[in-house]
């Protein structure tokens, strides 16, 4: 069977193209780039990211980015072991009763593997679909002065603070042909494969860089994968007053706190909940009003807090979350076993020695 990641690097290689230079044409990080070539999975923060990744860099190399997901996806299936239940034992052959009926059982338990592949392989499709899909509810983003690279949809938006104490609402237009955004200072457009600088407070002085490496001519529920970065000038950071952040001696909870992050000041970060199977989940950001919603399957939520977030989801286990702190990913948070209800905080707190911690503590 042929290699995904062999036509990549064979391909790349005919053009004279070096990693560093796709990377940067097609803001993707060298080691993504090269764990697509070796057809190492484990470098991915999750699967959607590296399926995203293979058609982005398929695309840019002029390849067929969906036979390349076809040899991926029926490499994954390969690997993946047959369940002990369907492989056969085979009776010994003494008569021609006992040379039939071992027969006839192989060849059923072979077409039922068939079917189970097939199945599978559909469901694979299938997710894939849902995870680039569009959904109802519309994100918004806070741009800081860090590189934002992520596919988006209609409606998504972007907050960028002023030097004023104020901030300014991008809202992305559209995701059909070209790249739309709707800013106070006008609408505009920028096409595959290229870079544009937008004014969007009409001061006449650029404040934001966007490069498009993903958009469909034919399917707008598809979204854009872009990139977006302020200009140094433009950038005003968040400053978090100390005052809302507790003291580690303040929290009254009978469960441990754990610890995932420790750094001499406290900034926003961003927790992604991706859900597995349908789930009623409410959560609050900060100590704005809480938020309760219905998901499905294949949905995803984010949330920029500045301190916390107090989750609550109807059974834990059918929701993973991870979170992105200072560029890092954090590693991914324990939800518990099936049918639990979970009740957690994620927040900021101060310790006695001066040093603050992100921490999840589990409430009652």
């Amino acid at each position: 069977m042929e290699s995904f990641g062999e036509i990549l690097r064979t391909t790349r290689e005919s053009k004279n193209l070096s990693l560093e230079k796709i990377s940067r044409e097609v803001s993707i990080e060298l080691r993504y780039l090269q764990g697509l070539e070796d057809e190492d999975s484990t470098v991915f923060p999750g699967e959607a990211y590296m399926t995203g990744f293979l058609r982005n860099y398929g695309n840019y190399l002029d390849l067929d980015s969906e036979y390349l997901l076809k040899l991926y996806k029926n490499k994954k299936i390969q690997e993946s072991p047959v369940p002990e239940g369907l492989i056969a034992k085979q009776k010994p052959k003494w008569i021609i009763p006992s040379i039939l009926i071992p027969v006839i059982l192989i060849a059923g338990v072979v077409a039922l593997i068939l079917i189970l592949l097939n199945v599978r392989s559909k469901k694979v499709e299938d997710l894939d679909a849902v995870l680039l899909a569009n959904n109802s509810k519309n994100k918004m983003y806070e741009l800081t002065n860090e590189k934002f690279s992520q596919r988006v949809y209609k409606g998504d938006q972007f907050i960028v603070h002023t030097a004023e104490d104020s901030k300014i609402i991008i809202t992305v237009a559209d995701t059909l042909g070209s790249f739309g955004i709707e800013a106070p200072s006008g609408k505009y457009y920028t096409d595959l494969s290229e870079e544009t600088d937008i004014d969007i407070d009409g001061d006449s002085a650029a404040d934001l860089i966007i490069y498009v490496s993903d958009i469909s001519n034919t399917d707008e529920s598809r979204g854009a994968e872009v990139s977006l970065l302020l200009h140094e000038a433009s950038y005003v950071p968040v400053v978090i007053n100390d005052e809302d952040i507790p003291m580690a001696s303040e929290i009254k909870s009978k469960h441990p706190q754990k610890v995932i992050l420790e750094d001499n000041r406290a900034y926003p970060f961003t927790i992604n909940a991706t859900f597995r199977d349908p789930c009623l989940f409410r959560y609050r950001v900060d100590n704005q009003d809480s938020v309760e919603t219905y998901f499905t399957r294949g949905e995803v939520l984010t949330a920029t807090p500045h301190n916390g977030i107090r989750l609550w989801a109807s059974d834990g286990n059918t929701v993973s979350f991870s979170i992105v702190a200072d560029s890092k990913f954090l590693p991914a948070l324990d939800v518990g076993p099936v049918g639990r209800v979970l009740v957690e905080d994620i927040k900021w707190i101060k310790d006695s020695d001066g040093r603050y911690k992100l921490v999840v503590i589990e409430l009652d």
